[in-house]
């Protein structure tokens, strides 16, 4: 097992980790970029440096703008180690991962953190059934295989359901119908930030165009929908909700869920750095600086990690962040450093002036953050929504408590599905904010591992 030093390490080779990378490599740091995919891109750019002509027309304009990032870092001197698995960082700088089941670790004297968004978990009646399956899934397997679910209705809200419905037109395989969450009260409450909506009109825009797509394609949309259920016994079969006071039900057997998109916090969990409880976005975001610099002196986050902005705002970030470790370094001069990000805050800014309007919209549903008592919220234990609030009754008040209860966030994925809701109901249960509440505490290692990695770790420290 090796380890080198560096003076940046990156985690994650999306918009933020590429743009971090780019950026620290040109003014002469070492970096190293770490990514559990194969070719660089995160989830927003997945595969774009090898899509087909077809993939790229399905995909759209905004997918092909990553083309320059990957081509950029492709041609940096930034190492960038790919199909790893990291799954422990120190806050001394060191980080352990797995390529090829063997496993390696590394130093680095600052490191930016950048695993972007996770899907919002969206607990229903039915999700857990064969056929159903996030939104953004979908669009992965658009980008990975060019694979485009037939006849799928997308259940949810948030402007990413336009955008992969109208992808999936653009692939010939229209949405059977969109069941939207949202309300006309949403937009109403929205419209208070209209200001800075016109700021970003630009993404206006582009989402009445998708609407616009939608409609020109006869995908039957239902705003306002609510008591979705996902129908069937041993697969997805159809989907129910009541609509402007009528019961209605769409035979499908194929459901894309999506409730927007949440900040990953497994790693910056893992730190212990300083969280708190975003109320606009419903959401924990890490604590940090303009320049992504978090609770801890060596460790920045970029990107929609630190909070959801979306892909341009993420490069920008990671450009950020990149410039603050350089200048922590002494790598770049006062005046480089203020020189150099005064364009990019200006130009972010901008960017995330629609935010407001669009979270305000676009809100997680109610039936989301508080699901009716039966539906499983913990996939991996099968835990049910009543079985918080038994725990909440008997004296529960926060995540970490209720693993006692009845084990909620010990699965594999340590609650990347569990663990907004479980705070949710604990939150509304106890009548405490969410930041009292509090999160489930994340512990190396983030990622399954063999013993045969954790052996070998152990021999390498102790060598």
């Amino acid at each position: 097992m090796s380890r080198d030093i560096y003076d940046i390490a990156i985690i994650g080779a999306g918009p933020a980790g590429m743009a971090a990378a780019i950026e620290a490599d040109r003014r002469g740091a070492s970096v190293v970029l770490l990514d559990e995919q194969p070719r660089p891109g995160g989830q927003i750019y997945r595969n774009v440096g090898i899509a087909t002509p077809r993939q790229r027309e399905v995909l759209g304009q905004d997918y092909a703008k990553g083309d320059a990032l990957v081509t950029a870092l492709e041609r940096s001197g930034a190492k960038h180690l790919s199909d790893i698995t990291v799954w422990q960082i120190t806050g001394t700088g060191r980080i352990a991962y797995s390529r090829k089941n063997q496993a390696e670790q590394l130093e680095a004297r600052q490191v930016i953190v950048a695993t972007g968004a996770t899907e919002r978990p969206v607990p229903l009646p039915g999700w857990t059934l064969p056929g159903v399956l996030t939104a953004g899934a979908a669009q992965i397997l658009m980008k990975s295989g060019g694979l485009v679910a037939e006849d799928a209705v997308l259940v949810g809200s948030g402007p990413l359901l336009y955008l992969i419905a109208a992808q999936m037109v653009a692939a010939g395989s229209p949405p059977k119908a969109m069941i939207e969450t949202q309300t006309g009260s949403d937009l109403q409450a929205a419209m208070k930030h209209l200001g800075g909506a016109l700021r970003g009109w630009r993404y206006l825009a582009k989402g009445l165009s998708l609407i616009a797509q939608l409609k020109r394609a006869g995908v039957r949309r239902y705003t306002g929908a609510g008591d979705i259920k996902v129908l069937g016994s041993d697969r997805a079969e159809a989907v129910s909700f009541t609509w402007k006071g009528r019961e209605l039900r769409i035979e499908t057997d194929t459901v894309l869920l999506h409730q927007g998109v949440v900040p990953n916090t497994q790693i910056t969990r893992s730190l212990q750095l300083d969280h708190r409880y975003e109320e606009d976005q419903r959401c924990f975001v890490p604590v940090t600086d303009t320049f992504g610099l978090s609770s801890s002196p060596i460790v920045s986050v970029a990107g929609d990690g630190a909070g959801i902005g979306g892909a341009a705002v993420a490069a920008l970030s990671g450009q950020l962040a990149a410039l603050g470790a350089l200048h922590r370094l002494d790598l770049i001069t006062n005046e480089t450093f203020e020189t150099s990000s005064a364009p990019i805050l200006e130009t972010r800014a901008k960017e995330l002036a629609v935010r407001p309007f669009l979270d305000r919209a676009y809100p997680p549903s109610q039936q989301t953050l508080k699901p009716v008592d039966t539906t499983i919220i913990c996939r991996c234990e099968e835990v049910t929504a009543g079985d918080i609030r038994r725990y909440a009754a008997l004296g529960c008040k926060g995540p970490n408590q209720a693993k006692a209860f009845g084990r909620s966030g010990m699965g594999p994925c340590q609650g990347r599905y569990c663990g907004l809701t479980v705070t949710e109901i604990l939150s509304a249960e106890n009548g405490i904010s969410q930041q009292e509440t509090g999160a489930l505490r994340i512990r190396s290692p983030i990622k399954p591992v063999t013993l045969g990695e954790l052996a070998a770790y152990q021999e390498e420290e102790h060598a």
